[in-house]
């Protein structure tokens, strides 16, 4: 029943409130084409009363595997596919018109539908279950069937004699063929070409597409080099045998609305993983519909809604998001309908008490909802939290906790018991479903008693009572497919294993946090001088003193061989660090190193040594083609520039272009492919 990927068109004239990202063909400093990712419409990127999307987690990896499939096939290739499938589906129709069935509708694809009694749609249907097969039966009775790649000819036969209720059939296969006509009406016609760029011509043998797969591999930095240290986002171990199940056919081959009784091992995982969710945040019940964090929040604060509709307050409408909320909780208040109303935070990152007072009692009725997110983003633990939500509930609002930093958690308190009416996990950060490029996620969200009725349900498979909000996925527990892994880590881990990797997470970025203190300021601490499983380096006084920002620290980390951590959020100026638990302290040091080396280096242009534009970090990353080029013009040496620490020597990591020209990429989208020549020269 998924993951699954959809894609989304928009003419030109909205291509501004589009969610998520587009891809932009920009430029780095040589003029060589670059492509990167542009109008970045959530609010941590923009201005958060401008939001438009909260869009955080999205299917990367499976856009990627269909992109990939079209690659290697080719329109000629996507073309055959699609003709056989058409194919064997005209044939099984026009075997079951002479078998004396009506085939509706007169022009399909891949999908039939037979009207027939009640009482030969149940025994059909108790002749195919026999033999193996499903098929749909629709509400006015009759049975519904579509073939795919996998069908073949004796499939076919197999299916034909299901429907006659015997094994000899009237005619021969090879009889119905010649009576077969593959094409469509005129006017359904296509005559405009599809996939014209070169790419989709290139790669039809196994070879050649694996060594343009590993081409564009070679170009990630990925974890197969260095710690990804992405503050909230939780870069974390995706163990090779947590993936394993995934691969199984009983899992991966199940369709969303099998029958119940053909899922029961499934049903059992559910139900455990479900089961090991509350009893970790301190739930009463778990749904594991939501695909995304994102969506997980828009399920929550759904749930929120119908709460007080039941309640007679449908007019409650009012939702506090403190300044230190994750990035997506604001678009996502929007979406819902509700009100957003900010809260401050105190010097120390923290809820400012005060105000959040001032405003619940402002708005005491018109309240629907806090959105808190805890540890906040600011890489603290809020000691006052549990006095939050008091205030919340005292005005009549319900708090919504974004579990995005659940990895500080686990094991050592629970959500609910702080007084989280609602949450959302994101078993892609804490419980090690990998992120993919960017998905596919899985967003859970667990409830309180109160809320129970009206956790999202199904229409198909009678999922969720009368209160239902109804279904926010197109399957009903969202992406199946991937579950296994959570759940398996979490079998495999157990108590014991789960609550040491909280404790080391939490260890590891004290850790680098003590360590770079003497050559950064650390923004935010707890009470105790400490911060939870992420930190924020404050980099904006080098604005001032030497002309750098965080995002020039961030390029020349690649020279260093490391992804960057999160740029400019939740503060403009910063980078924020997250290390979590997978980490060696090797590896901590590495990182912890490559930034001293880089504050040295700003250093030199504090004092004068190197110019504030023509320096290291203002030209950083280095690619293979600058550093080799016969001309040198650099006021430091070339060794600096792509061999800044002893490591690199070792397994140096090559960026793929220089730095980008980025608003050069906003103004020039790319909604289709360009012409090859276009990347050439």
């Amino acid at each position: 029943g998924g993951p699954h990927a959809a894609f989304l068109a928009t003419k030109e004239e909205f291509k501004r409130q589009i969610p998520g990202r587009l891809v932009g063909v920009s430029k780095d400093v040589t003029g060589k084409p670059a492509i990167r990712l542009s109008l970045q419409t959530r609010e941590q990127h923009i201005r958060r009363e401008k939001a438009t999307s909260n869009i955080c987690t999205a299917q990367v990896l499976l856009a990627v595997m269909a992109a990939m499939f079209a690659v290697y096939h080719g329109p000629d290739g996507l073309r055959r596919i699609a003709e056989r499938v058409h194919g064997l589906t005209l044939l099984l129709a026009e075997g079951l018109r002479r078998l004396g069935f009506e085939v509706l509708p007169k022009v399909f694809f891949d999908t039939i539908r037979l009207p027939v009694s009640k009482s030969q749609a149940e025994q059909i249907v108790a002749r195919a279950e026999g033999q193996g097969f499903n098929f749909r039966r629709y509400e006015d009775g009759s049975i519904g069937l579509s073939l795919d790649e996998v069908s073949s000819e004796q499939e076919v036969h197999r299916l034909l004699q299901i429907f006659v209720g015997h094994d000899q059939l009237p005619f021969r296969l090879s009889e119905l063929a010649s009576s077969i006509d593959l094409n469509y009406p005129a006017s359904l016609m296509r005559s405009s070409p599809y996939l014209t760029h070169e790419v989709f011509h290139r790669y039809h043998s196994e070879h050649e597409m694996l060594r343009y797969l590993y081409r564009l591999q070679a170009r990630d930095l990925s974890l197969v080099h260095s710690m990804i240290p992405l503050g909230s986002c939780t870069m974390k171990l995706n163990a090779t045998s947590e993936m394993l199940p995934v691969t199984w056919p009983e899992f991966a081959r199940l369709h969303p609305f099998a029958p119940a009784d053909q899922t029961l091992g499934y049903q059992t995982l559910f139900r455990q993983l479900e089961g090991w969710l509350a009893e970790i945040a301190g739930f009463t019940a778990f749904s594991l519909q939501p695909n995304a964090g994102s969506q997980g929040e828009y399920s929550g604060l759904m749930v929120i809604r119908a709460y007080h509709r039941s309640q007679g307050e449908g007019h409650r409408d009012v939702c506090l998001i403190p300044v230190s909320a994750h990035g997506t909780n604001p678009a996502t208040a929007a979406m819902v309908g509700m009100t957003v109303v900010v809260v401050a935070c105190d010097r120390n990152g923290n809820v400012d008490v005060a105000d959040l007072e001032t405003k619940a009692a402002e708005y005491r009725d018109r309240l629907a909802a806090l959105m808190l997110t805890y540890p906040s983003t600011h890489g603290v633990f809020e000691a006052s939290v549990r006095r939050i939500c008091q205030i919340v509930h005292t005005h009549g609002g319900q708090v919504y906790i974004d579990g995005a930093n659940m990895n500080a958690m686990v094991g050592l308190c629970r959500l609910g018991d702080i007084g989280a009416d609602v949450c959302h996990l994101n078993l892609h950060k804490t419980f090690c479903i990998p992120h993919g490029g960017g998905g596919p996620g899985v967003g859970p969200i667990g409830v309180a008693r109160h809320l129970v009725p009206f956790l999202p349900g199904h229409p198909v498979v009678k999922l969720g009572g009368p209160q239902t909000i109804g279904s926010v996925s197109a399957a009903p527990f969202g992406s199946p497919g991937i579950l296994p892994i959570s759940w398996t880590y979490i079998a495999m881990m157990g108590r014991e294993g789960l609550t040491k990797a909280t404790q080391v997470a939490i260890l590891n970025a004290n850790y680098m946090a003590k360590r770079l203190e003497k050559h950064y300021s650390i923004l935010y601490r707890g009470e105790l001088g400490l911060v939870a499983h992420e930190f924020i380096l404050d980099l904006r006084e080098f604005k001032e003193s030497a002309g750098v920002e965080a995002m020039d620290v961030a390029k020349r980390l690649m020279d260093y061989g490391f992804h960057a951590p999160t740029v400019s959020f939740p503060v403009v100026g910063t980078l924020m660090v997250e290390p979590t638990e997978s980490e060696s302290k090797q590896e901590l040091d590495r990182l912890c190193e490559a930034l001293i080396l880089i504050r040295a280096e700003i250093q030199e242009i504090v004092d004068g040594r190197q110019p504030r534009t023509n320096n290291v970090l203002k030209s950083a990353p280095h690619t293979a083609a600058s550093v080799t080029a016969s001309e040198w013009n650099r006021p430091y040496s070339r060794e600096q520039a792509a061999f800044p620490a002893s490591w690199v020597k070792h397994s140096k990591f090559w960026p793929s272009v220089s730095r980008i020209d980025e608003a050069y990429g906003d103004r020039h989208l790319v909604c289709s492919c360009p012409p090859m020549e276009t990347y050439q020269n």
